[in-house]
């Protein structure tokens, strides 16, 4: 090999390997600092994992959203429990009233028991004073619980959720309208006569509204047969509304679990593509700084190969 001093071939040689031995040392320090790996380790990687890692980011919102509407089913069950126990009572009532032994004052005292239970029923449940609420919504007066301005009514449709992270991944959770103006019918109140021989001889059947059992004005003890069977058909009314409520938590409940286990896979799965095998990483580490080491020292020993033509100037 020619002796050159213009061109130090060998340290420039050197000096190739130093510099790639420093920048993959900076890279492995990169890498082990933050423990993911860049756009410039695998592109198409890491826009996989970008990709993954907004779907379990909105996964998890999607729970908090389940979580939240579970909560909602919650609140308005134990407001429907205090309001099935009222009627359960008015239908007691009811029944006490027609003791053929009862006094006028008794009834009259059995009536203002009655109508209290009645007048609660409507404060917890009706007008925009209703208490049965979670989060400003009103649980009980239908339509999605929003109230409407200047009027005392609430929105049309339902309280909806957004119960995944794609488009229209959504649940409606029903609840009943219970507010005194509800005339929808809950049921019916039949009443037979009888023959001699004990075959029917004429029959009434009365629709029963939900209105028509908690509005003191229309509905009070002692006032023919039908109180007591007006308000069994409204104790029906309040525990289907739970059993229909139950359903729903359930449902919502096995939902949360789903966006959970879902949420974990996909959080693993981007782990994989994403995160840096550190104990790999370490050990490259190790390798590129003994060789960045050692190519500074061969290059620091290349620097001096051209002092020998000075040897031969003598």
């Amino acid at each position: 090999m020619a002796l050159a001093v213009n061109n130090n071939t060998p340290a420039f040689n050197v000096f190739t390997s130093f510099a790639q031995n420093t920048s993959a040392l900076q890279k492995s320090m990169g890498r082990l600092s933050t423990g993911q790996k860049t756009v410039l380790d695998d592109a198409s990687g890491v826009g996989i994992s970008e990709r993954m890692r907004s779907q379990y980011k909105s996964t998890a919102m999607s729970r908090n959203n389940v979580e939240n509407g579970i909560s909602l089913i919650q609140t308005a069950d134990s407001w429907l429990q205090k309001v099935g126990d009222m009627l359960s009572r008015m239908h007691e009532l009811g029944i006490e009233a027609e003791d053929g032994t009862k006094t006028k004052t008794d009834k009259e005292n059995i009536q203002s028991e009655f109508k209290q239970m009645q007048k609660e029923i409507v404060r917890i449940t009706s007008k925009n004073t209703a208490a049965a609420k979670f989060n400003g919504l009103y649980l009980f007066r239908g339509g999605n619980g929003k109230a409407l301005k200047n009027k005392d009514e609430v929105g049309t449709g339902s309280i909806t959720i957004q119960i995944g992270a794609d488009v229209n991944q959504k649940f409606q959770i029903e609840l009943k309208n219970l507010q005194v103006t509800n005339t929808d019918t809950i049921g019916t109140v039949s009443t037979y006569t009888y023959k001699a021989d004990h075959s029917v001889s004429s029959s009434t059947h009365t629709a029963v509204t939900w209105g028509s059992v908690v509005d003191s004005s229309k509905l009070s003890v002692g006032v023919g047969s039908e109180v007591v069977g007006k308000v069994a058909a409204a104790i029906d009314h309040i525990a289907n509304a739970r059993a229909t409520m139950g359903a729903q938590q359930a449902r919502l409940e096995q939902t949360k679990t789903g966006l959970l286990v879902y949420e974990d896979n996909l959080r693993s799965a981007e782990s994989k593509i994403r995160d840096v095998d550190m104990a790999r990483e370490s050990t490259e580490f190790s390798k590129n700084q003994i060789l960045s080491q050692i190519s500074n020292a061969m290059l620091a020993q290349a620097n001096q190969l051209p002092s020998s033509a000075l040897q031969l100037l003598g």
